[in-house]
């Protein structure tokens, strides 16, 4: 067996107990990502060119945790187990177990991205990269709320920095959990808030979406190499999983979006 340089750190899904009531770590990454990210966007929009005012920004807080949660769910009961909740209906409720799909969530942003722009008669480009460039905020922490879980844990190896999952088996694996918190959150956080300071993104509507798309399609689907697929669906063709299979659409959509920016001149500058 591979002596391991980092033992495992079991950590209590459950922060705080009180009777029924549990607040675990999975439920604070999400609230952690979005009010760090709506605070990040509210800065952001005091800078030119100016999308909205804070107020529209508080307002739109609500549509995208909305948008989150429910199409995270959703896409997890439709994308994976679409068999077990058709027979159990009912534990589509139980969120506090677990079982959200990123894909799903990412549909589900989308779609109130489009319906609160359309409310507010603003461009959704526009307000879709504000969201692209802190998205991978809520990414990072989701993942790291992964890890203290102990689930969706790596494929097995002999590096010197393999772990045992205890919810797993007595076999050294790799923490992809970490992994993907780093390209998801920090890497691709760092990569589009350059393009956003450096370059006349923010004056290219959609690139930043696009960036975003595209640079989360490459960062998962690299992932996925070395995490374990879910044993429900295993692998799909060869070394193909269904995480790898989600990501292409999302990564050609990224391209499309930073075409279409690029093609088109630059909102002029404003002072």
């Amino acid at each position: 067996m591979t002596p391991l340089l980092i033992p495992y750190p079991a950590i209590d899904p459950v922060l705080v107990q009180l009777g029924p009531f549990a607040i675990r770590w999975y439920a604070l990454a999400y609230i952690a990502g979005l009010v760090l990210g709506w605070r990040i966007i509210r800065n952001v929009c005091e800078q030119p060119p100016k999308v909205l005012g804070a107020t529209r920004i508080d307002d739109f807080l609500l549509w995208a945790a909305l948008g989150v949660i429910l199409g995270g769910r959703i896409g997890y009961v439709l994308f994976y187990k679409p068999s077990f909740f058709l027979a159990n209906p009912l534990a589509i409720l139980t969120l506090w177990e677990g079982g959200m799909s990123f894909h799903g969530g990412l549909l589900g942003v989308i779609t109130a991205i489009i319906a609160f722009a359309w409310v507010n008669k603003i461009s959704p480009f526009m307000l879709s990269d504000l969201v692209a460039l802190v998205a991978p905020i809520g990414l990072f922490f989701g993942r790291i709320a992964n890890f203290i879980n102990g689930e969706l844990w790596g494929r097995p190896t002999d590096v010197p920095w393999a772990m045992i999952f205890p919810r797993a088996d007595p076999v050294p694996r790799h923490p992809s959990q970490l992994y993907q918190a780093f390209f998801e959150g920090i890497l691709l956080f760092s990569v589009i808030w350059l393009v956003w300071k450096l370059t006349d993104g923010r004056r290219r509507p959609g690139l930043l979406t696009g960036v975003f798309c595209m640079g989360y399609g490459v960062a998962r689907i690299v992932g996925e190499l070395f995490r374990e697929p879910d044993s429900f669906l295993g692998f799909l063709w060869g070394p193909i999983t269904m995480g790898m299979l989600l990501s292409v659409p999302v990564l050609l959509f990224g391209l499309a979006l930073v075409v279409r920016a690029m093609s088109k001149p630059p909102l002029p500058a404003t002072p």
